[in-house]
């Protein structure tokens, strides 16, 4: 009876809420590692209606908070610093996505005001949105990783700590979203695409101008001797 109760409570609803909520956190973790498991950990400890699942509720020990902290402030800094960004997204390499995978993981099965009883496809089979957020978060890192070379060339390197930041804000808001108003994250989707092909379009642009005004002041080659 236990069980026909639960399946009849499971609202569809519920489902798209719970992915919608792993999906933001996973994106957030391409972003930055950090962010979304600190905001997950606190969210988990200090808000009443917010409920982890029992397999990651780890992530609300102050201990774990404590060391999530530090290296976000490890990663807020050697990510605005050009070269060392570059640097840094290579050992990210492994480390946003293995976060993508835990964001989705704690995302999708947990309860919150919205998510009232998560979709029992995200609970009953934990590796699949482990492997859902690992592909989301990679996804989301390859795009920053080969972006940041073209607009750190682009601008000089000035670029660098504009796009980091801007890369931390999203991850940020992403991960409030997805816990708190889950819709929002398609919307928040959406616009860090748009601002994706904007970045890149510019910044191809400008590369190219830069080649152009070298090539126009470079020194003409001399002419050849006339054929005697």
């Amino acid at each position: 009876i236990h069980a026909h109760n639960r399946m009849l409570s499971s609202r569809p609803e519920d489902a798209m809420l719970a992915a919608l909520a792993g999906t933001g956190l996973a994106v957030a973790a391409g972003l930055n590692a950090y962010i979304p498991l600190l905001v997950l950990g606190l969210a988990g400890r200090f808000l009443d209606f917010v409920e982890l699942p029992a397999g990651w509720a780890w992530l609300e020990n102050e201990w774990v908070l404590g060391i999530l902290g530090v290296l976000l402030v490890v990663e807020i800094i050697a990510d605005k610093i050009p070269a060392v960004d570059s640097v840094n997204d290579i050992i990210q390499t492994v480390v946003r996505p293995a976060a993508g995978g835990i964001a989705f993981g704690t995302g999708a099965g947990t309860q919150t005001a919205v998510v009232t009883d998560p979709a029992s496809f995200f609970t009953s089979n934990a590796w699949i949105p482990v492997a859902i957020g690992i592909a989301l978060a990679l996804g989301t890192h390859i795009f920053k990783a080969t972006a940041r070379p073209v607009i750190n060339t682009a601008t000089l390197g000035v670029g660098a700590p504009v796009a980091s930041t801007a890369e931390d804000i999203g991850a940020v808001l992403l991960s409030i979203f997805a816990i708190l108003i889950p819709v929002l994250v398609i919307f928040g989707l959406i616009a860090f695409v748009i601002i994706v092909i904007v970045v890149r379009r510019r910044s191809t642009r400008r590369t190219a101008e830069r080649a152009a005004a070298k090539l126009a002041a470079a020194p003409a080659l001399p002419a050849p001797p006339p054929a005697s």
